[in-house]
């Protein structure tokens, strides 16, 4: 890893931002050029769902894709995101979750109604006694479509309702507070795991197109079947770690130096991160 990434490092305003509301916005997170090759990558996978017998008139949410292109696996630990991941999670971390989500338009008439409103993890929000609930992980979506307008299947999030163990629904529309995230292409939105949020209906012209990936500390089990042990012979030693890899089961719970190599590296990098 270059140090050089440091300067993407999280500031003090970003951790604020992110404790207080739960999310955080980073533009231009990605260069035009890598949005093309992205996107380029996001299609060939879908015409291949397509050939296999896939409805392209229906939402396709692809897991396990990081092993599908060495675009997407250079994404894990992307210079410019992976510090403040780091930053809001510490250094006993890996890519728990990784999908490839494209919604194309529905081609009905806009109507309103109440999102599917959730937290992510499931029985996570239910099980341990804490309040506030556990942090544990984190989702980054890059978006490699336009969503700088609403309507255009867009995230939509509550500011703060990380710290919600509740969430009371209107009959009708959104709960109070609720807004659409609307993101230029090359947009990262880093978003805490237990900040209530929605996917929307796509009433535009434009599929929406993003890849999330989700981190989470090293003894959270994945949450689908994962290929990625296949890549670590090409892989550094952080990005190994990142794919999961451990010396052994007690790695996980008790890590060595060679279970996390990012521990080693901010070390000598970053100390007070370590």
């Amino acid at each position: 890893m270059n140090p050089s990434c440091l300067k993407y490092a999280l500031t003090e305003e970003e951790r604020r931002t992110f404790n207080e509301t739960g999310y955080l916005i980073v533009e231009n997170a990605l260069s035009p050029e890598q949005v093309r090759m992205l996107t380029a990558e996001c299609d060939r996978v879908h015409q291949q769902k397509i050939r296999e017998g896939y409805d392209p008139k229906t939402v396709l949410t692809h897991k396990n894709f990081v092993p599908d292109s060495d675009l997407f696996l250079d994404m894990v630990d992307y210079e410019k995101i992976l510090p403040k991941v780091w930053g809001v999670l510490g250094w006993n971390i890996y890519l728990y979750h990784a999908s490839m989500m494209l919604t194309p338009p529905t081609g009905l008439e806009k109507k309103e109604y109440t999102f599917s409103w959730h937290q992510d993890s499931g029985q996570v929000n239910h099980e341990p006694e804490f309040h506030p609930r556990p942090r544990l992980s984190l989702k980054v979506a890059y978006f490699l479509s336009d969503a700088s307008e609403p309507d255009r299947g867009n995230l939509w999030l509550i500011p703060g309702s990380h710290l919600y163990e509740n969430l009371e629904l209107p009959e009708k529309g959104q709960p109070e507070g609720a807004i659409p995230v609307c993101v230029k292409p090359g947009t990262a939105v880093l978003f805490d795991r237990r900040i209530w949020h929605a996917g929307t209906m796509n009433w535009s012209d434009i599929t929406r197109k993003v890849l999330f990936y989700g981190y989470g500390y090293r003894w959270i089990r994945t949450r689908e079947e994962t290929t990625v042990e296949q890549l670590w012979d090409k892989c550094d030693p952080i990005r190994r770690q990142l794919l999961s890899a451990a010396v052994n089961c007690d790695g996980y719970y008790t890590p060595t130096d060679e279970d996390v190599p990012l521990r080693t590296w901010l070390k000598e990098h970053q100390p007070k991160m370590a």
